[in-house]
This record gives structure tokens, C-alpha cells and sequence, in this order.
């Protein structure tokens, strides 16, 4: 399938995802993104919301529910990053 947002998904996420490395989502923000993933794969939304931050086209976000995602845009998930 094609068309829309690539998400790649890192090893952790895909057992949630099927075993998908790379999913396809209509999302115009972060937020329809997270809705978008839990909808069509239960609990990987929340999972994203707890513990991942979000890589659009090179640049972080973490907790940034209306952070627009331009079309054709790639989006990576990572591990949320934490400070000490």
C-alpha cells in the first residue's frame, strides 16, 4: 500500500503493527496520526504516546500533538528520549 504518510516503525513497535517495518497513514497532524495508528492497530497509538517521540522529515518531537505533518512527509518512531 501507498499513499499518504511512510511511518517506519522501529523493532519494538512492530509486533503491534503485524510485523510491518514501514506503515502508510492519513494524518495531517500528530495527533490524527496517533488516532490513525490505534485505530488500525490497537494499543500502538498508546504505545506511541508513552513511550516514542516522532521524527518528521529529520527533525524531533516529542508531545507535540498539533505539529502538522506536510504531505509525503517520512516519519520515523523512536524511543522518547529522557534527560538526567
Amino acid at each position: 500500500m501507498s499513499g499518504g504518510t511512510r511511518l517506519l516503525l522501529p523493532p519494538a513497535a512492530r509486533a503491534l503493527a503485524g510485523g510491518a517495518a514501514v506503515v502508510y497513514v492519513a494524518a495531517g497532524n500528530v495527533r490524527q496520526l496517533v488516532a490513525e495508528l490505534d485505530s488500525r492497530f490497537p494499543g500502538l497509538g498508546q504505545r506511541v504516546e508513552r513511550e516514542m517521540a516522532l521524527v518528521i522529515d529529520g527533525e524531533i518531537w516529542q508531545n507535540a500533538y498539533d505539529v502538522p505533518i506536510p504531505a509525503g512527509a517520512e516519519v520515523t518512531l523512536i524511543p522518547r528520549l529522557k534527560g538526567g
